[in-house]
């Protein structure tokens, strides 16, 4: 991984933990562990963890949900041209 792709990973991971913990219901922890970007940066995937593991299938759909929001999120809040799209 170049060293772009990693600082667009990363900053990718610090948002999507912003907002996945401003949006989150409360009812469980959910933490953003990693991310990986494609090399022309147009998709990227987002790895989660979720505590209680009880409740990691709902945490599941509940972000993917929220793909659309994540990303207008990130439109907002990184000074990148193309936006990846996001896949959890």
């Amino acid at each position: 991984m170049n060293l772009r792709n990693e600082k667009v990973s990363n900053q990718i991971k610090e948002l999507a933990a912003q907002f996945l913990g401003r949006e989150n219901n409360r009812t469980s922890l959910i933490t953003v562990t990693s991310t990986n970007t494609s090399p022309d940066l147009k998709h990227a995937t987002i790895f989660i963890t979720v505590l209680p593991t009880l409740k990691e299938h709902r945490a599941l759909e509940f972000a993917k949900r929220k793909r659309v929001d994540l990303r207008e999120f990130l439109k907002k809040n990184m000074p990148i041209k193309t936006i990846p799209f996001i896949d959890i």
